[in-house]
């Protein structure tokens, strides 16, 4: 038997051409950044969910997230690096800075240029702040829908946002240094309790109440989801309960479509009655826990929550731990109920292909109820015997609460009957168009739902009554244009925005959002090939996003031919017309 051959010498290796390095191999972990962790995160869970979380820590400790940081904290967490970077270059309020690249200024003004506060001069408010203030030690950038449509324009202050928005008044603000966020009034737990407040929860919890009256309460009133996919809710909750424990409810509280704000209004005004709902909810699908994901932009907000929870953790309504609160980071697309999902994960928000859906497997892999803020408001009013299904118009059951924005007097949120027309309820709720302002056109879903004409302004506002016109009610995000707004500006907004939010996961909305904007951006305008395009994104996209995004270039093609060639664009089937002097074919 051959003895074994004699292992190479280092010599021998060389020789062969191969080299050995010293030490491990990439780069590695800065001690002083290590420390710096420790220090800033102390005792806090390390688990993969917890991700978000922790780059918020460092982002609002730092002002920014350098690399030695994120080594650091992947080394901490002991995940991979390129997790950690991934997850860190999602999401938008995340600002992550390389080696070569110059620290952020201490300091960022953010200007909603979502379209109520296009329409409301914010580009001149950015330009304005660009020229007055220093950009070495305040920097300003754009940002997408701060949710207070109806106090357009809006600028954010370190985390203080400032309504109705001047260069001066900001300027104001800036000298002051108030950069924090303002206290928000709301109904403490002594007083909700007093007013009946979750004697719901406990009539549940001694079975006075039974799981399948109140369910049959909800269907009755015909509640659904309202954060915009209509869903009866008591279907919903029989469709996790048939899931095998555990199970989770997740509230989805991160309303980004531009026009929205009427769960920020329900969670300031009552967010004890939001809780209850969400505990109701828990109890009726045996939850494990309940996750609350509030977006980001909502800063006044957390502080609310976590007050609430710890009210009613101290009253022993809830075992500690029980209800988490979660913090979103900037990006749109988290709305979607399987991309929050991702996000809570510690991940960036991409949504899930499916089946199954998160009623199967949704958190952590098990069955998973995702309700909107506003749903969950209407579930303790309703077991309580509010009128809720007789208030409807024109044959539609039940009330919707509209975010208003745009060429009214008066916007914000209207609670008014499902099936009322965009006439009324500008008429009876909103104080009539602006003066000097005629209605043009609307949009009856915010950014996702199309724009439709003054023509079908008497059309019922409810789910399923607004397909056949190509557009479509969603968060009832309603914002109101008027024959001095240009609508091509109008669809330019929004399909930047749609480029701007993709999650970059699909080549149809990736691709397709960007292609529509370019298109949209010169004066000849192929309809064939823009059809044929925005079909493309509807049938291939993965979720809503993409699906929705070629809605305001497909509304403005079939009601406003007169107003797109009023705007100098050239309609026509085939190659764009040649200009006299180019050499033809």
């Amino acid at each position: 038997m051959p003895s074994p051959s004699p292992s190479p010498s280092p010599s021998a290796s060389q020789a062969a051409g191969r080299h050995t390095r010293p030490g491990l191999r990439g780069r590695q972990t800065d001690p002083a950044a290590l420390a710096e962790i420790e220090a800033l995160l102390g005792a806090a869970h390390r688990e993969r969910d917890e991700l978000i979380e922790h780059l918020h820590a460092l982002q609002d400790r730092f002002g920014h997230l350098s690399l030695r940081h994120l080594r650091a904290l992947a080394d901490w967490m002991r995940m991979p690096m390129a997790e950690v970077y991934e997850t860190a270059t999602f999401y938008a309020h995340f600002d992550v800075v390389r080696e070569d690249e110059p620290v952020p200024p201490a300091l960022t003004v953010r200007v909603c240029d979502s379209l109520p506060c296009q329409l409301a001069g914010a580009q001149a408010l950015r330009a304005a702040l660009d020229a007055a203030l220093d950009p070495a030690r305040i920097r300003v950038l754009r940002a997408p829908c701060m949710g207070r449509c109806d106090q357009a324009p809006v600028a954010q202050l370190g985390r203080r946002h400032l309504s109705r928005a001047t260069p001066a008044a900001v300027l104001a603000a800036l000298a002051r240094g108030a950069l924090d966020p303002e206290p928000i009034a709301w109904q403490r737990l002594a007083d909700y309790r007093a007013a009946g407040g979750y004697t719901l929860l406990q009539r549940l919890r001694s079975g006075e109440t039974g799981v399948a009256a109140l369910e049959a309460r909800l269907a009755e009133a015909g509640l659904r989801g309202l954060g915009g996919a209509g869903f009866p809710t008591a279907r919903k909750w029989q469709a996790v309960r048939a899931g095998a424990a555990p199970r989770y409810l997740v509230v989805n509280a991160d309303e980004g479509e531009p026009g929205t704000f009427k769960d920020r209004h329900y969670l300031e005004t009552a967010p004890h009655r939001v809780l209850e709902g969400a505990l109701a909810s828990a109890l009726a699908v045996g939850a494990a826990a309940i996750y609350v994901y509030l977006r980001d932009e909502y800063p006044g907000l957390h502080a609310v929550l976590r007050e609430a929870i710890a009210e009613l953790e101290a009253a022993g309504l809830v075992a500690p731990g029980f209800i988490v609160l979660r913090r979103g980071a900037g990006a749109y697309i988290c709305g979607e109920e399987s991309a929050l999902i991702e996000s809570l994960e510690g991940k960036p928000g991409k949504p899930r292909h499916r089946p199954p859906f998160v009623a199967e497997a949704g958190l952590f892999g098990r069955p998973t109820l995702v309700n909107n803020v506003e749903t969950l408001y209407w579930i303790p009013l309703l077991a309580a015997g509010a009128a809720f299904a007789g208030e409807g118009r024109r044959g539609r059951s039940g009330l919707r609460s509209f975010s208003v924005s745009g060429r009214v007097n008066k916007p914000g949120v209207h609670l008014a009957p499902a099936g009322i027309t965009l006439r009324e309820l500008v008429d009876e709720h909103c104080g009539g168009l602006q003066p000097g302002h005629r209605l043009l056109a609307y949009l009856p879903g915010g950014a996702s739902g199309g724009i439709l004409p003054a023509a079908l302004a008497d059309l019922p506002l409810d789910f399923d009554t607004l397909q056949p016109h190509g557009s479509f009610i969603g968060s009832a995000a309603i914002i109101v244009l008027s024959d001095q707004d240009d609508l091509r500006a109008v669809a330019d907004n929004l399909l930047a925005f749609f480029a701007d939010e993709s999650c970059g996961q699909c080549t149809p909305c990736r691709l397709g959002t960007e292609k529509l904007l370019t298109l949209l951006r010169t004066d000849d305008w192929d309809v064939a090939r823009l059809q044929a395009l925005a079909q493309t994104l509807r049938d291939a996209s993965i979720c809503g996003l993409g699906q929705a995004a070629p809605n305001p270039v497909s509304s403005l093609l079939r009601f406003f031919p007169a107003e797109l060639a009023r705007a100098g664009v050239r309609l026509h089937a085939g190659p764009p017309a040649r200009d006299a002097g180019e050499l033809q074919p």
